[in-house]
């Protein structure tokens, strides 16, 4: 035991419990509801798109468990109560996602951002994300006629990259040198691929069963257990990212 706390292993779990990872990751599952997904249904209903489907597509869901999601969506067509003031709102809200990761990415790297780019770049981050679902979104569509798992998984892995190593420059403000932060992209992309393969695995049959035992409060209870493991994801990505940094750093 002493060994393994002394070890390469009981380096990074301290380095993950001192920022308190796991408190965080179901922060991140409170707001991902109550601020991110209002918006992303305003966005998708603007865009004539499905949240739903979204929604699956981000979870990789078979036919079964995106039915199940779709039951949570279903809405009448009247949508004269959305105002300038209401999206305004909800853009506010959502803005307290891409804030919480840039706190999280600033106690990890051990940076702070200030000015005005702080609220600059929490904007720039949540466009980004409407832009990597959307390009996620038409990888999927083109690479799902060419068959076989390896091409799209090599093209998410890719989008990933981009999109984790983006993010982390971007509400780091300039702090951290690019290529400082590709050794933790690369690791979120892989830890974010990995999910999305065991999400494909067992969150399809969990959504299915929860649905048929608890109804739609069952779905929700899987899709915050997603969001939750993706909070997971963001902080092992970068704690190992900045780890290597270091051994890196140390062996120079």
């Amino acid at each position: 035991m002493e060994h393994l706390r002394a070890g390469e292993a009981g380096t990074l779990w301290s380095r993950l419990t001192a920022v308190d990872f796991f408190g965080n990751s179901f922060q991140l599952a409170a707001l991902a509801i109550l601020c991110f997904f209002p918006l992303l249904i305003v966005i998708t209903s603007a865009a004539d798109r499905s949240t739903a489907a979204v929604l699956a597509g981000w979870l990789g869901l078979d036919h079964r468990a995106s039915q199940a999601v779709a039951t949570l969506f279903n809405s009448g067509s009247n949508s004269s109560g959305l105002t300038v003031v209401s999206v305004v709102m909800l853009v506010l809200a959502a803005l307290t996602v891409a804030g919480t990761l840039q706190n999280w990415y600033a106690r990890v790297f051990g940076v702070s951002v200030h000015g005005w780019r702080v609220m600059a770049v929490r904007l720039l981050w949540l466009a980004s994300i409407l832009g990597y679902g959307a390009a996620h979104a038409v990888a999927g569509r083109a690479l799902g006629k060419v068959g076989g798992p390896v091409l799209p998984f090599l093209v998410g892995f890719v989008l990933s990259t981009l999109f984790w190593w983006w993010s982390m420059a971007v509400l780091l403000a300039g702090t951290v040198p690019w290529r400082e932060l590709l050794p933790a992209a690369l690791v979120t992309a892989f830890c974010w691929m990995g999910l999305g393969v065991f999400s494909a695995l067992y969150f399809s049959q969990a959504i299915v069963t929860n649905e048929q035992r608890y109804g739609p409060i069952g779905v929700v209870m899987i899709i915050l257990s997603w969001v939750v493991a993706v909070g997971v994801v963001i902080h092992l990505g970068s704690v190992i990212g900045y780890r290597y940094r270091e051994r890196r750093e140390a062996r120079r």
